[in-house]
C-alpha cells in the first residue's frame, strides 16, 4: 500500500455562490410605504423588500430580479 498523504486532502465545501436559492413570497408593499412621497416610494419600496429578504432568508446578500424592479418602478416615479 501507498502512504497516506496528511495535510493534501481538502475539504470540499460548497461555496455560497453554488447554493442559490429562490423563495416566493407576498409582501404587503403598501403599509410599508404609506406616507412616503411619490418620487421616493419605488426607491423605498426596493429597500424594503430587500430588507424583508434578508430578514427572511437570513443573508446579507440579495438580488431582487429585473422583472421584480421594472414592476416596482413602473408603480414608483
Amino acid at each position: 500500500m501507498a502512504p497516506a498523504k496528511k495535510g493534501s486532502e481538502k475539504k470540499k465545501g460548497r461555496s455560497a455562490i453554488n447554493e442559490v436559492v429562490t423563495r416566493e413570497y407576498t409582501i404587503n408593499i403598501h403599509k410599508r410605504i404609506h406616507g412616503v412621497g411619490f418620487k421616493k416610494r419605488a426607491p423605498r419600496a426596493l429597500k424594503e423588500i430587500r430588507k424583508f429578504a434578508m430578514k427572511e432568508m437570513g443573508t446579507p446578500d440579495v438580488r431582487i430580479d429585473t422583472r421584480l424592479n421594472k414592476a416596482v418602478w413602473a408603480k414608483g416615479i
